[in-house]
């Protein structure tokens, strides 16, 4: 059984506030504790209402805030001698760097704070941070490297009956299923994450495997309705929540979806769409997967070959200096979808 999700990032005076809490709130919240604790000389409670400042900032898409804030609350930590919240403060420190494309300083953040947490006592905070260094190389595509850390993870989040961390393992697995062809298994964990999601009331991680069921149902099924049905009930979440980074990557989904359905005029827009809300949050790997499909999209709308294909070498650059190999071999897919493989053996 799995009792209700929590959001361990809400500390101190801020454990009231609910994984589905707006964003918004959390960050007038937060930044009101913050103050106080300031003026107060508690450089603890500093610390962590300033990682949930920090975690609202990151999710708005704000990264230029967000990355002032883990800063001072990991200042504030160590002021404190506090190792627990100076492994918090890395942790949002590395998924900001991942978010933002920077990899290897993701990796390195995140190993420091699971190190930290560990030394410090805090099991939750390195179990997150653990949970970040895999999610770091499954979006690089790296799934061999961390595919059975994916998986003892899933496994200690069941036995403790956590349901957010079960449900973000299961998605993180059934992705990589999803990118392998393995499209049942990855249907059937997408669809097990939705159901613990639902009942524990953790409606981000509900509105993530909805996304999935929603790809799943597409790219197997060709059920084109029912997967922008799916959609659009993962989108509701996500305005209703201020969740930025979620709602980009629904709308590029939902262009993924009409693509494959052959509505290129559709899909474009969409594309143009999510490409606009990952630029404004500084999200380079959103960014370079929906210049991808816009890329796609124009070139089925009769865009030039030779634009085509050199939109598609500097997309290639672009992943490549990120890291993003998963990605970069879908560039390689592109070029074969419209013949192009060819016109880039000439030019090597």
């Amino acid at each position: 059984m799995y009792g209700k999700a929590f959001a361990p990032e809400y500390q101190g005076s801020l454990t009231t506030l609910s994984v589905n809490s707006s964003l918004v709130d959390v960050l007038a919240a937060g930044t009101e504790q913050l103050r106080a604790a300031e003026r107060g000389g508690s450089p603890g409670e500093a610390a962590r209402a300033g990682l949930a400042v920090a975690e609202a900032h990151r999710r708005l898409g704000q990264v230029g805030e967000a990355d002032r804030e883990w800063k001072a609350s990991y200042r504030a930590a160590r002021t404190a001698g506090d190792l627990g919240a100076m492994a918090w403060a890395l942790w949002s420190g590395g998924t900001l760097a991942r978010q933002r494309g920077a990899l290897a300083l993701a990796w390195r953040l995140l190993g420091l704070a699971a190190e930290f947490g560990e030394r410090g006592g805090d099991i939750v905070v390195r179990g997150y941070s653990l949970a970040g260094m895999a999610e770091t190389g499954r979006i690089q595509g790296d799934y061999e490297a961390v595919g059975a850390l994916h998986e003892r993870l899933l496994a200690e989040a069941r036995k403790r009956g956590e349901a957010r961390h079960t449900v973000w393992a299961l998605e993180g697995i059934a992705q990589m299923h999803r990118n392998t062809g393995s499209y049942d298994s990855a249907y059937a964990m997408f669809q097990e994450a939705a159901e613990i999601a639902a009942g524990a009331d953790d409606r981000r991680g509900h509105a993530w495997a909805l996304r999935g069921m929603a790809d799943i149902v597409s790219v197997r099924d060709g059920d084109v309705e029912q997967a922008l049905e799916l959609l659009s009930g993962a989108e509701l979440t996500c305005r209703e929540m201020n969740l930025v980074s979620a709602l980009a990557y629904n709308h590029k989904m939902r262009g993924n979806v009409l693509y494959r359905a052959g509505r290129y005029e559709e899909a474009r827009a969409m594309y143009e769409q999510a490409l606009d809300e990952f630029r404004d949050m500084s999200e380079p790997r959103g960014e370079g997967l929906a210049r991808l499909g816009l890329i796609k999209s124009l070139a089925r709308l009769g865009r030039d070959r030779a634009r085509t294909d050199e939109d598609l070498s500097e997309l290639a650059d672009v992943l490549e200096r990120i890291g993003l190999r998963h990605a970069r071999r879908m560039v390689d897919r592109a070029r074969e979808e419209f013949g192009l493989t060819e016109v880039m053996e000439v030019a090597l």
